[in-house]
């Protein structure tokens, strides 16, 4: 497999976790499970719930447009010149009928734009963000937008109950013939993805919750991709793992992607800002971008970025970014990762089903 140089503006970015959320302890003192054991194992602590109203098509819209009000303070930026969003989900609201319109829509888009919703698991997210890079890249769009967003489902105790959570993030890139690299947040060098056809995870159109199967999602599924995805951008960029500020996975609990960062020797310092699960869950579609998103909004200047994705049935996405001196600047202009976390609101394990199930 060949690899580009690419050189893609990234000129907005933002997220969105919602404000309810639930403690693994209480969901293990529900269930008649111990607590301690549940947290030691997943190294979780609390996870994002959404609230009766809030879906994929509200949190994508949210996120959206904490991304736009970042891109709005290039010069001559201008919303309607955004020609292409995709959005990648398990949980779209709709089996048949597009999120991406109704999001476009709440977004006062033109409607001389093209949108599309996709679905790969918890890779969706970067998989729309490739796609938005080629469409850039082709000169057919000045501006896509790239979003992973999910209200995770998980039966009622199951293990995934513990991680399965609701949150999202926007990526606005640009076609660099028209946002000089200074004006950018960041600039996609790289992207790479490695897929086979290894279920681990899955869920029928008619079903209402997905299967699993177990530790087998570990070996030969997360672990094997994640690996081999970052090891094939290693050794066709030449880059090694000590040259990245900031190295994200992702993140379907808080022991996965730190056996993976010890076999690839990453250190805790260059996880810092890009794990998150241990505070909002398992945000599926979400993780990756939502990591990605909270590493720009505290990266510094001329920093380099690795983002490596997994998506179950089975697939990952490889990214290798670089931060531009006017990231600082775009920091401040739209709430953070780090807002949305500290405001917080705590239900217990009877409200979270009603949340769930949409229970009056």
């Amino acid at each position: 497999m060949n690899i580009e140089k690419l050189n893609i503006n990234i000129v907005g970015f933002g997220g969105y976790i919602p404000t309810y959320r639930i403690k693994v302890e209480e969901i293990a003192k529900t269930l008649n499970q111990d607590p301690e054991s549940i947290i030691n194992s997943l190294f979780l602590e609390e996870k994002t719930v959404p609230a009766k109203d809030e879906d994929t098509i509200t949190i994508s819209t949210q996120a959206a447009k904490n991304a736009i009000a970042r891109a709005q303070i290039i010069p001559n930026f201008n919303k309607l010149q955004i020609s292409a969003i995709y959005i990648g989900s398990e949980s779209h609201p709709y089996a048949v009928k597009p999120s991406s319109t109704i999001v476009s829509q709440a977004l006062g888009l033109s409607e001389d734009i093209t949108t599309v919703d996709t679905q790969f698991a918890c890779k969706a997210g970067t998989g729309s963000l490739q796609l938005a890079i080629a469409l850039t890249k082709a000169n057919m769009a000045d501006y896509a937008i790239a979003i992973g967003a999910d209200t995770s489902q998980s039966k009622p105790g199951d293990i995934l109950e513990y991680s399965a959570a609701a949150g999202g993030a926007a990526i606005i890139v640009a076609n660099p013939k028209k946002i000089p690299l200074n004006l950018s947040a960041a600039k996609i060098q790289y992207t790479i993805s490695k897929t086979s056809n290894t279920p681990d995870f899955w869920r029928r159109n008619t079903q209402l919750h997905p299967e699993h199967t177990g530790r087998f999602t570990g070996e030969p599924a997360y672990f094997k991709h994640i690996t081999e995805t970052t090891q094939l951008m290693l050794e066709k960029t030449g880059f090694k793992i000590s040259d990245f500020h900031h190295i994200i996975f992702h993140q379907p609990n808080g022991k996965f992607p730190l056996i993976v960062a010890k076999k690839l020797n990453v250190s805790n310092q260059q996880l810092k800002y890009g794990m998150l699960v241990n505070k909002i869950g398992n945000t599926y579609s979400g993780s990756s971008m939502l990591g990605l998103t909270n590493v720009l909004e505290n990266a510094k200047p001329n920093e380099k970025i690795l983002l490596t994705s997994y998506g179950s049935g089975a697939g990952s996405d490889c990214f290798v970014l670089e931060t531009s001196e006017n990231i600082s600047a775009m920091q401040k202009s739209a709430a953070t990762i780090q807002q949305y976390i500290l405001n917080k609101k705590y239900i217990s394990y009877p409200q979270y089903r009603k949340h769930m199930e949409q229970i009056a």
